[in-house]
């Protein structure tokens, strides 16, 4: 369990840093993905992005 929360928070971290150049590519604003602002600094979770992502990642693997 606390292997996973690490993980969770690495990859809050990791998006967090990408974030302004995952809006530059366009994928920081689909539909899922959610900003908001926690103990005065800004946060982004890209659950949409993560999403289309993982299945485009999917997809080359499948045809590899």
């Amino acid at each position: 369990m606390i292997r996973w929360l690490v993980v969770v928070f690495v990859a809050l971290i990791v998006f967090n840093a990408i974030g302004p150049w995952l809006e530059k590519r366009g994928l920081g604003r689909l539909p899922g993905d959610f900003r908001f602002r926690l103990f005065g600094r800004p946060w982004f979770l890209p659950f949409g992005s993560s999403v289309l992502i993982g299945l485009i990642g999917m997809a080359i693997a499948r045809f590899l």
